[in-house]
């Protein structure tokens, strides 16, 4: 995962994003399982201040001071280059060190990868065969990633925190044909990523459609939905 895929996920994340930049961003996370990666570590990061913090709008002047000490912030100086026999000792030194660290490294890189192999053989990676972004209903604000894999395991990873009244509970769901109907993957008993064994439902496939609904404790009385529908997307085959 490159620092760029980690910073955009930030920024994502945060909000910090142009309308154009969003889309861009939520295209990219149908394709790129990394992608969709640093955004869940993201929100795992930040959900503890969401849910601590109370919502406050900065003033002008805040945002205003800002955006100064953002302009008049000084390149920070360049140090100066040592010469002589004293600079080229300590550059050597400096390169002793550099390739003893990366040594140690290497050594315990090695170490983690037989750990890994011993439990779990190499072998293709099992990504999932859908990828559903899932926005709030006639808006492009997304709210959970919806990853299908062929196994029948659904995970959901919400991408903002979700109020949920006492009393009441989400509910995820999916639809892959009208003819049937909507039928339920699992409840949401927090607005963190979860993970369902479904049974009964054919293999996932692009257009499928899945969403969060608020529903009455326990689920829909029904087995259809009954509340409102709180984020709402289709999937896409990741290529």
């Amino acid at each position: 995962m490159t620092d760029e895929i980690i910073a955009s996920a930030g920024e994502y994340v945060a909000g910090l994003m142009s309308k154009d930049e969003n889309e861009a961003f939520e295209r990219l996370m149908v394709t790129d399982p990394e992608v969709r990666r640093a955004v869940a570590d993201w929100r795992a990061r930040l959900l503890p201040l969401d849910e601590a913090a109370p919502p406050i709008e900065p003033s002008a002047e805040l945002w205003a001071g800002i955006e100064r000490a953002i302009g008049a912030a000084p390149a920070a100086p360049a140090a100066p280059a040592s010469t002589g026999l004293v600079g080229r000792a300590k550059a050597f030194w400096a390169d002793v060190r550099a390739l003893r660290i990366a040594a140690l490294a290497g050594v315990a890189a090695a170490f983690v990868l037989a750990a890994v192999l011993l439990v779990r053989p190499l072998g293709p990676p099992a990504g999932p065969v859908v990828v559903a972004v899932l926005n709030a209903p006639n808006t492009q604000t997304a709210g959970a990633i919806v990853e299908a894999f062929a196994d029948g395991r659904i995970r959901v990873v919400p991408l903002t925190p979700i109020p949920v009244p006492e009393g009441r509970t989400l509910q995820v769901w999916t639809l892959w044909d009208r003819a049937v109907g909507p039928r339920s993957i699992g409840l949401m008993t927090s607005a963190r990523g979860q993970d369902y064994r479904t049974s009964g439902l054919p293999a996932p496939v692009a257009d499928q459609l899945y969403e969060i609904t608020l529903e009455p404790a326990g689920g829909s009385p029904t087995g259809r939905p009954t509340g409102p529908i709180l984020f709402v997307g289709r999937g896409a085959t990741p290529l």
